[in-house]
C-alpha cells in the first residue's frame, strides 16, 4: 500500500523544481526556501491542505 497519494507526489515533485529555480517562498517569513526537506515538507502541507491521502504530521520526541 502506497505511503502517499500520486496527488502527494505531484505536489512535492512541484515545490522541489520551485526550490530548485528559486522560486519557493516559506509561508509566513516569505524567505527564500534552499533547504530540500523544507521544500518536501511544503509539498506535503499543500497536499495535506486539498485533501490527498498524507499521513499526519509527526510530532518531537521529547
Amino acid at each position: 500500500m502506497a505511503k502517499y497519494s500520486k496527488k502527494a507526489g505531484e505536489k512535492v515533485e512541484k515545490a522541489m523544481d520551485e526550490m530548485k529555480h528559486g522560486e519557493l517562498k516559506s509561508g509566513r517569513s516569505g524567505k527564500k526556501v534552499t533547504n530540500p526537506k523544507q521544500a518536501i515538507a511544503i509539498g506535503l502541507s499543500e497536499a495535506r491542505k486539498e485533501g490527498a491521502k498524507v499521513p499526519k504530521k509527526s510530532t518531537a520526541k521529547k
